[in-house]
This record gives structure tokens, C-alpha cells and sequence, in this order.
């Protein structure tokens, strides 16, 4: 299955470490995202609709109210380059 360019993008910050923190309103409905990598610094590329595809294609979970991090699947979705650890 290929994953456009942008998909890639946040798959290579979360394999290298990085997570979502999702912002939720009062009833606990997702809002808005933020993408932080490993380093603990802000990434803007993050929508909510790429952040949907990536959940539908099952690249990345949270669990017990954690911040979404990558999964097997979403590891195996991701092209490996020299810079992943």
C-alpha cells in the first residue's frame, strides 16, 4: 500500500521517537494535533484529516489516553531512509 508524502513525513518523525498529543474540547472530541519529534520540538505538517488516514490505516494508536504513537503496521507502511535510527 503506498502512503502519500506527507503520511511519510509524520511516520518518520514517530518511528524516530516522536508522538501526537491530540487537543480536545469539553466533550473529548479531538480538535486540533500536535506532532512533536524526538527531540521535543513542534512539527506544523500535521492535519486533522492526515492525522484520520493514518488512524484508518491503522499507522498509529494510542492507548490508556497516551499520545498516539507509531505501530507495527504504520512501521511497516514507512520507507526506511539513513537518517531513522
Amino acid at each position: 500500500m503506498d502512503i502519500s508524502r506527507d503520511e511519510q513525513r509524520v511516520l518518520h518523525a514517530l518511528a524516530q521517537g516522536g508522538l501526537i498529543k491530540p487537543l480536545k474540547d469539553t466533550r473529548g472530541r479531538i480538535q486540533g494535533l500536535e506532532l512533536y519529534n524526538r527531540d521535543g520540538w513542534r512539527m506544523p505538517f500535521l492535519t486533522l484529516t492526515l492525522f484520520r488516514k493514518l488512524r484508518r490505516k491503522r499507522a498509529i494508536a494510542s492507548s490508556d489516553g497516551q499520545p498516539y504513537r507509531i505501530t507495527r503496521r504504520g512501521l511497516e507502511l514507512v520507507r526506511s531512509e539513513v537518517d531513522n535510527r
